[in-house]
Order: C-alpha cells, then structure tokens, then sequence
C-alpha cells in the first residue's frame, strides 16, 4: 500500500514550493492537487489553476509523482488538456498521474456561462472526452469529431515521457464511469458514496467501498482485463471518518482498507480554519510512521 497527499492550490508559490518539497521529504508516493476554478467552501478564498502548480510543483521536486485528483470535461477540452499534460509529463520527467472524472455540479459546472449538466449528460460528455484524450496523448497527429469534443490534425509530438501515455486513474462509481476505468485506466478512485459520503456511518464505509470494488472487478472481467492491474485509489477527507486524529486511528482505518484491496490511500494536506483543519505534527507523524505500523 502507498500513501499520498493532496495539497489544495491555495497558496501564493513563495509559501505553497515549500509544502510541496516537505511532501517528498516526507516520503509521499505522490502529491495531487484539486483540478477546479474555485472549490466549495473555498470559493472566497485564494485558489490557483491546477496545471500550472503541478508545473512549478515538477521543478522543485525531484522523485514524488504529481498528479491531479481530479479533472474533469466541466471546463476543460481533450486538446488543449492533453496538451499541458505533455507538457507537465516533460517537465517531471515522467512523474505525472492523471486523476480523471466525469465532474459534478457546483461553481465549475456554470463557470463557462453555460447550464449546469444532468448526470446523464455529464457521463455522456466522459464518454467521448477520455477516449480522445487517450488517442491524442498516444498519437502523433489525431483527427476525430464527436457530438461535444472534436480534435483536427491536432499534435502532440514528441508525446509522454512515459509510454504510451501519461497514467489515468479514473474516478468512478456507475457502470459507465466503471466502464472507462476498466477501458482506460491505470488507477480508479473512490472518495466513498458520492450520494452523500459524510452521511454514511462510520461503521458502513469500508462496505460501501467493498461494493464499489465488486463491481469494478465485474467491469474489468467484462473487458477481459485483470482488476489487478489497476490502482485502487481512496481519497480521504468526505467520509465521517477521522483517520487523522492521530496516529492508532490512521493505522486502523488504513488496515481495514488495505485488506479491501485498496492500494494507494490519499490524506489531505491540513488547511487551517477550514474542513481540513487538522494537526500539523499528527499529518507528519503519519506520513512518516503511518503506513509502517501496517506490516
């Protein structure tokens, strides 16, 4: 099992560089950032674009893979989108994951002036956008035309450095989403129920993780692909769950997840004053110790 970091882009660089060096020196797998215009209760507060952290992140780190968890069709293009990520993959030389989802409602979802999508309409959207992401990240030269994305003898030489392609770990838990993972993904990531995680009980969660697990296996099975290749990914930080209390509480929420098969557990950096408010010392004591404790 691995354990990796989200780090939110609310910091201006001068302070937001040395949290990320701090990851890697604390042995993070990997650090992520959130891939949105503006983000729930943060909406007021100071928040930067994705890409262009993970940019600046590539260049003062040197081993810990980067990523974003998630991005998704709600503002961005398979173009320009694959694009960047080239250009990040480059950048870190070969340490770029892509967290991938269909997207939600919220600020991002009418940010573009348009209306806000149904479910059906975004899973429609996914389906289109991921595929041709992956044709243009593997291709030279991709022409294609869809009912929502298009791409025009678009290049991305000299591609990833990271062949075929930069890794996608696709946030799933519908049979279409689930689909795609099995289809295209090198990871899936759960957060939990997305009908209302923080809602669920404690007690609860792991089965509902365990149910989601199920069926991605019966998705994989469907392609004729072994589930086993796939990361599984949790993002921590929805549920009701307080595995960052302290050290005993993080070691046992992360057994009962490692023996659901889970492989990669995500913590999130504390934020001060907000629903990541928790213990510097604590986070650090976990990410050194944490996964440790397990074996």
């Amino acid at each position: 099992m691995r354990l990796s970091t989200v780090i939110l882009p609310i910091h201006r660089w001068a302070e937001g560089q040395k949290i990320w060096r701090r990851a890697e020196d604390l042995g993070f797998h990997a650090a992520y950032t959130y891939d949105h215009l503006s983000w729930r209760s943060f909406r007021d507060e100071p928040w930067f674009g994705a890409v262009p952290t993970l940019t600046a992140a590539a260049t003062v780190t040197e081993r810990m893979r980067i990523g974003t968890l998630v991005t998704s069709p709600n503002f961005r293009h398979p173009v320009t989108l694959a694009k960047e990520l080239l250009t990040v993959d480059d950048i870190s030389g070969g340490r770029l994951t892509v967290g991938i989802g269909v997207g939600g409602t919220g600020f991002d979802a009418t940010a573009l002036g348009q209306e806000e999508w149904t479910a059906r309409q975004r899973a429609d959207r996914f389906d289109e956008f991921l595929p041709l992401l992956d044709k243009l990240l593997t291709q030279d030269a991709t022409t294609g035309r869809g009912d929502f994305y298009s791409a025009v003898e678009a290049r991305n030489i000299p591609g990833c450095v990271q062949q075929p392609r930069v890794p996608f770990y696709v946030a799933a838990t519908g049979p279409r989403g689930l689909r795609l993972a099995a289809e295209y993904g090198q990871g899936w990531v759960t957060y939990g129920d997305p009908r209302g995680p923080a809602d669920v009980p404690v007690q609860q969660a792991p089965a509902v993780v365990a149910a989601q697990l199920a069926k991605l296996r019966a998705a994989c099975e469907a392609q004729g692909r072994d589930a086993g290749e796939l990361e599984k990914v949790l993002l921590q930080g929805s549920t009701a769950e307080q595995p960052l209390s302290s050290l005993n509480a993080f070691v046992d929420w992360a057994g009962r997840y490692q023996e659901l098969g889970i492989t990669e557990l995500v913590i999130h950096w504390p934020v001060p004053d907000s629903i990541f408010d928790n213990n510097l010392a604590v986070f650090e004591q976990i990410a050194i110790e944490g996964l440790a404790q397990l074996h």
